[in-house]
């Protein structure tokens, strides 16, 4: 998840990355280290196969007969989940007629998933609402009082209490957007993260119990509630966090979503605490949403273990195969998945990255790649609307990924160096948390709600707009600041970050800064 380098996400861009098979070969050097599992410890496999039942019934032959166990099997597109300890498996598998790739998921074994990453930088930035101060945290009528002087008067819809924070709203219009349209409840986004917190007072009126669901072992568990986020870790509440932003209505209670009377779904894709999306789980999470009438698919992760996936490794080839497949199937049942672009401040443009954090589930080796070539998963998979992160004043926040090419629009996810003008000057996006509670978090975790929040308005309004089609709404009504003649946020007179392009793409924006007041008015 993004937030110890992943969980302010990343995952929601159409970039031009190769599909998997069409991939030349990809550029990595020093290459990573194999499965770091003791001899005999299970670790799990995704096998991507044609999908006839021959084949797949080869398929199933062969995991007995290699010692494993079949998981989950996805015959729509030839994905079968498989546990095992033999450290020859995926060897085995590969040799299976009809068996286009096959490999480990991780690198770390089964018995370890529960513990997730060691707590990261970015996860200590969630802030308690109540726990900022005199000086920041205003109560509801002051907070009522101060969105009405940042320019409610003109809506004809009354502020949430504490929308006066909520300077995210501003930023994409969607407070203006409100008084034309606010969404519809046809209209589904699957928050695809580490659980929602469904019985939330500011969610719990938009949530699909039905369309909701545990997918961390690879397999759809719909059982009452499994949806819901593990109390551990300090980053349980991420998918709240990113369901409020979305979805939060506007009842009198707290704060409003960009979308306030969509649907809002969940389905977990990250172990307990918060910890690692493997493909198993996105494999799952993607076929779940795309047969359960998700429009769409909130993915502000990246993927574990590998930042960087590349082909001409077979594990890594096998997780993009899967992950892949699995994203095309549900484009083909009219799901848009938006993913998040990062919070390192990289320039996924650069052909000669160094990556120095795969495999996150082990030891990193530091490794040359080519962002091209070996794709950051989900959101520079083709089809994916990959958002970075602008601050409140609309200018790149200083932890966002960046990169012509790698981006395709841009949302608010807060940055310290651009402090709004809010009762509570807190530079970080405000929204639900567990427990009926709200908190602040900066990432593109929080570009990527945004941007999924204007996406349901147009769906709202677009019914029959296939996701190629709402992405390209979506672009054509985003607003586009152009490149900054320099980027220098923190002001030390160095610049730290170029931006490429112009004022109709460029690797800061991609298409531009999402508009919701447009979304609804054209």
């Amino acid at each position: 998840m993004y937030l110890s380098r992943r969980l302010l996400a990343l995952p929601l861009g159409l970039a031009a990355t190769a599909a998997i098979g069409l991939v030349p070969g990809a550029a990595a050097t020093g290459g990573p280290p194999g499965p770091a599992a003791a001899p005999g410890e299970p670790l799990s496999y995704v096998v991507n196969s044609a999908t006839d039942p021959a084949t797949l019934d080869r398929v199933e032959a062969a995991t007995a007969d290699a010692g494993g166990t079949v998981v989950a099997t996805y015959p729509e597109i030839g994905v079968t989940v498989a546990h095992a300890a033999d450290a020859d498996f995926g060897d085995r598998l590969r040799a299976v007629p009809g068996v286009q790739s096959a490999g480990a998921t991780r690198t770390a074994p089964l018995r370890s998933t529960a513990a997730g990453p060691e707590q990261g930088p970015w996860e200590g930035r969630f802030r308690a609402y109540e726990d900022r101060g005199a000086a920041g945290a205003a109560s509801a009528d002051a907070a009522s009082a101060g969105a009405a002087s940042a320019g409610a008067r003109a809506r004809t819809v009354p502020p949430e209490p504490l929308e006066a924070d909520q300077w995210s709203l501003r930023v994409v219009r969607a407070d203006r957007a409100h008084a034309l349209a606010t969404g519809s409840p046809d209209v589904t986004v699957g928050v695809l993260d580490n659980g929602v917190d469904d019985t939330h007072p500011d969610l719990a009126a938009n949530f699909s119990a039905a369309q909701s669901a545990d997918c961390v072992d690879g397999v759809a568990d719909t059982t009452p509630g499994a949806w819901r986020p593990d109390p551990e870790g300090a980053a349980a509440g991420h998918g709240t966090w990113v369901a409020g932003q979305i979805a939060a209505p506007r009842n009198g209670v707290g704060v409003a979503g960009v979308a306030p009377d969509v649907t809002v779904a969940s389905i977990r894709a990250s172990a307990p605490g918060g910890g690692y999306i493997y493909a198993e789980s996105a494999v799952c999470a993607l076929v779940f949403a795309a047969d359960h009438g998700i429009d769409i698919a909130n993915m502000s992760f990246s993927m574990d273990p590998w930042h960087f996936v590349c082909a001409d490794d077979p594990d890594q080839r096998a997780i993009l195969d899967a992950v892949s497949r699995a994203g095309r199937y549900a484009t083909g049942e009219g799901v848009l998945q938006v993913a998040a672009a990062g919070n390192g401040s990289r320039d996924l443009a650069d052909p000669a990255f160094t990556d120095a954090e795969s495999p996150s589930d082990g030891t990193p080796a530091e490794r040359t790649v080519d962002p091209a070539e070996c794709p950051v998963l989900p959101h520079m998979l083709p089809g994916v609307l990959s958002a970075a992160s602008v601050g409140s004043e609309g200018l790149k926040s200083d932890h966002s990924d960046h990169g012509l090419g790698a981006i395709d629009i841009a949302a608010p996810g807060g940055d310290d160096y651009q402090i709004p003008d809010t009762p509570s000057k807190d530079p970080y996006v405000l929204s639900t948390w567990p427990g009926g509670t709200y908190a602040s978090g900066p990432g593109t975790s929080a570009a990527t709600a945004q941007v999924s929040g204007v996406a349901a308005l147009l769906k709202s309004t677009h019914p029959y707009a296939s996701p190629a089609k709402l992405s390209a709404l979506l672009a054509a009504q985003a607003d586009n600041p152009g490149c900054p003649e320099v980027y220098d946020p923190d002001g030390d007179g160095v610049e730290n970050a170029v931006c490429e392009g112009d004022d109709r793409r460029n690797g800061f924006y991609g298409a531009g800064i999402t508009d919701a007041l447009d979304a609804v008015r054209r």
